[in-house]
């Protein structure tokens, strides 16, 4: 009889772990935010530049499969509002779902192998360790119109009196041949705010219960700008 109940307890436990494990689906990449820079020291002294990257939960809320889709992915939502600010289409989203935080950004993070019973889990982080490798995409900070100088580093003209040639783009054609200006010449223009990706950085600790981690070296984006960090490809 107490086997019996010892087996019985045992297979209970073992359910309840597998409870707990399937809560959350371990993905390649994950998103969180950037709050800015700052600086540590490892255990030999040597002063560390890392990036906090503040840790905030992404929850799957669609499954994208080859047969309805054409490819398979996981589709992630991430940062919460407050409900009023959420609208019916996304509130019904997230319903169907059944997610119960109001996230309001949506991405889609490819994988293959996808599993419909894994909408409205949560992603895991286990797999992002200390000294692992990753890469880190985000929106470059945007710095406005700007002349070639600043924004290509073109070599300025001679700054001495008289000289009327300083910071500008100088002659951009040549005679009647082509006798037009080639696409993708370099000349004033928007600068920044773009998608930019910083590949090979690496992971010097990652804190899930007070929610950050530290990138060693800079990432790509402003303070609160939000960040996509996945494993390296090239690592």
């Amino acid at each position: 009889m107490t086997e019996e109940v010892n087996n019985g307890g045992q297979e209970a436990a073992a359910q309840e772990e597998v409870k707990e494990v399937s809560t959350s689906v371990a993905l390649p990449s994950f998103y969180g935010v950037k709050e800015g820079m700052t600086r540590i020291f490892d255990d030999e002294g040597n002063h560390v530049p890392v990036t906090v990257i503040r840790l905030v939960p992404n929850v799957i809320t669609q499954v994208k499969t080859a047969e309805n889709d054409g490819y398979e992915a996981y589709q992630v939502g991430y940062y919460e509002k407050r409900p009023k600010l959420l609208n019916k289409p996304i509130k019904g989203h997230l319903s169907k779902a059944k997610v119960d935080k109001n996230l309001t950004r949506f991405a889609e993070i490819r994988i293959d192998g996808v599993d419909s019973s894994n909408v409205g889990k949560e992603v895991s982080l286990e797999s992002f360790t200390p000294s692992t490798y990753i890469d880190v995409t985000g929106t470059s900070k945007g710095k406005g119109f700007q002349g070639v100088i600043k924004r290509y580093g073109f070599a300025c003209g001679p700054m001495s009196h008289g000289s009327k040639f300083h910071r500008t783009g100088g002659s951009i054609g040549n005679r009647a041949t082509p006798g037009r200006v080639w696409k993708n010449k370099k000349m004033p223009g928007h600068m920044g705010a773009k998608k930019r990706t910083v590949q090979n950085l690496q992971i010097v600790e990652i804190n899930t219960e007070k929610g950050y981690a530290l990138v060693r070296g800079a990432v790509p984006g402003a303070k609160n700008s939000f960040v996509k960090i996945s494993k390296a490809v090239k690592k």
